[in-house]
């Protein structure tokens, strides 16, 4: 049985976004069907044709400033749960989206970076950014020219806080993951991270993920319906 001190860890990826009016990835129809990822989401593909990566994520910004792309019932449910929750709510997510910051989520991993920010591959200083992105574009911090990359991590490359990620997997009680796939490592193995170390493992989703075997308890449906039912639940064992 939770115990309202108990530590939760959240996992989210597209599928909670996607009632919010952006793409998911791996689905029919998703992102990945109409680019190649290798393309533009891979050092090499940034180093064959940076022009083209920064197009495809300068469109991808623009879209998640449209007015119309807000936080959903499900976002709004989690940065409730963190608020009201008497013990710790650790919030990881795969998207690149700050819709859980605008619904009010604050201790918060997002593990593959974040679209309205850039590095610098030169020093690493990482900048606040609303406007396109090009190979033009020097670092303010250390003047590197023409070094400034989108702050997202690509495939192959290392997702950011993995030590702390870890280190709240093996201490939590409660693990939920949201509208992710179940394919895409790291992420994926985080369900078996936790019950190894004991957690009960739940699944939110449209549909069963490739993982759906490895959880204790599985709900499925829309994301804003799921979420926030199961949050009240939740917040029900105070």
């Amino acid at each position: 049985m939770l115990k309202p001190s108990d530590r939760i860890v959240i996992l989210t990826g597209a599928g909670i976004s996607k009632e919010s009016g952006l793409d998911t990835f791996r689905c029919a129809g998703g992102v990945w069907e109409r680019v190649r990822l290798e393309d533009v989401a891979t050092p090499e593909g940034y180093a064959r044709d940076p022009d083209m990566v920064h197009r495809f994520y300068n469109d991808r910004r623009r879209g998640l400033l449209q007015a119309d792309v807000r936080p959903n019932a499900a976002h709004d449910a989690l940065a409730r749960l963190e608020r009201e929750w008497p013990g710790e709510v650790l919030l990881v997510t795969q998207n690149i989206d700050d819709l859980h910051e605008r619904a009010g989520s604050r201790n918060l991993i997002h593990m593959h970076g974040e679209l309205l920010k850039a590095r610098c591959g030169v020093c690493g200083a990482i900048t606040e950014i609303r406007a396109d992105l090009s190979v033009e574009d020097d670092c303010a911090d250390c003047g590197a020219v023409a070094e400034m990359r989108p702050h997202v991590v690509w495939f192959g490359e290392m997702p950011l806080e993995m030590e702390r990620i870890y280190q709240n997997l093996a201490t939590s009680a409660l693990f939920v993951s949201i509208g992710t796939s179940g394919n895409v490592y790291p992420a994926a193995g985080f369900v078996q991270e936790a019950r190894i170390n004991g957690a009960h493992t739940v699944e939110l989703n449209l549909e069963p993920s490739e993982g759906a075997t490895l959880f204790d308890e599985k709900i499925y449906g829309p994301a804003t319906g799921a979420v926030p039912a199961f949050v009240e639940r939740l917040l029900a064992l105070r």
